[in-house]
Parts: structure tokens; sequence; C-alpha cells
């Protein structure tokens, strides 16, 4: 395609233009253009330094082989940029763990809750074996009494729910690599806030 292609006006340009100007970010010698859909001399300079950067023949067209070399480095560079997929470590609304039992979903919330030890004192470090006694029935039971629930040791929905916003406070949102601090600035009504049963 050239600049006078009339096929290139309009859409395929400002993805061009789009698609050049998040490669930008992580290859600083592209420029960072602005999404006007006119193919213009920046995007002309931009689309002759991308060539020369990815090793195509440098004509400043965007024929197929540069299209879908753009394509792919923006598929790439887009994937770093995406949130990891958030994984539902409980099977069903309907699923309890009673006091006592095995069972294989009691790994990720004995994780949990050794990763929240570390920076809630009254949580206990527990084994991460799958058996759901001792520190993982007193967790879960400090669990429903901050969540003003009958305290049974049974882990379901709601208990599985707070479990997830508490870690999700304390460790996920936090950008600090040791996030121990965090519980000593967290003001009490927002931890009163977040452990309200109404909100889950």
């Amino acid at each position: 395609m050239t600049t006078d292609d009339p096929r290139f006006l309009g859409r395929p340009v400002h993805s061009l233009q789009a698609m050049l100007r998040e490669l930008s970010y992580h290859y600083p010698k592209l420029p960072r253009l602005v999404s006007d859909g006119i193919f213009g001399e920046e995007t002309l300079e931009a689309v002759m330094i991308f060539q020369r950067e990815f090793q195509l023949p440098v004509t400043g067209k965007v024929d197929n082989k540069t299209w879908d070399a753009v394509v792919l480095a923006y598929a790439r560079v887009s994937s770093t940029l995406e949130n990891p997929l958030r994984a539902n470590g409980f099977p069903d609304r309907l699923y309890t763990i009673s006091p006592g039992e095995r069972c294989v979903y009691l790994l990720i919330i004995q994780a949990m809750f050794n990763a929240l030890s570390s920076v809630l004192e009254e949580v206990e470090p527990t084994p991460v074996d799958g058996s759901h006694t001792g520190p993982s029935v007193n967790n879960i039971c400090w669990l429903q009494r901050k969540g003003q629930m009958e305290e049974t040791g049974v882990i379901g929905k709601y208990e599985w729910n707070l479990l997830s916003r508490i870690y999700e406070v304390f460790l996920i949102r936090t950008n600090e690599p040791n996030p121990c601090h965090l519980l000593k600035e967290y003001p009490s009504t927002a931890r009163k806030s977040l452990l309200d049963p109404a909100t889950l």
C-alpha cells in the first residue's frame, strides 16, 4: 500500500498508527505517532524505521508482509500488557469443605492464608497439605469472625469470597515488593468495610 492507495485511508491507517505507537514504547527507535488516520510523513518514517528494525525491505509501503509483521509484533507486545488470568480456586457456589476433610482446593486456600500471615498477625501459618485441620480450621474461624458469620470452620462460597477479597487488598493490589508495612498504614475503617458481609 502507498500513501495514495484509497484502501489505506481511514481505519486501516488508524490501526497501523495505534499499533506502531504501542510498539514505540518497547522499541525506542520508533517515533510516537498520533493516531489521526492520515498516512503522512511521520507515519511514513515510522513504517520505514519499523521495516529497518525488523529486517524487512525499507520501502515505506505497507504491503502484506509489513502489515503482518506489525500485527505480529503488536500481538507479542500487547500480550505482555495484559493482566494475568485470574484463577477461581473454588469449584462452585454450593461446594463446602468441613473440618477434618481432605481436599485439593484447600491447597490454594492454605497457601493464601500463609501469604496473608505475613501481613495479618491474626492469621496463622498453616501447612499446605490439603487437610482441613488445626491452623486451617482456625484461620477459617478467624475469617468467619471478621465477616460476622457463624464460626463453623466450614468453607463455602462466602468464606472463599471474603478470603479472596482480603488477599487481593493486602497482597495483590500493592505494587510493593514487600507489602508487610501496608497493614499498619491501612485504616481500620477501611478494614471494617472490607470485612462487611453485606459487600460480599
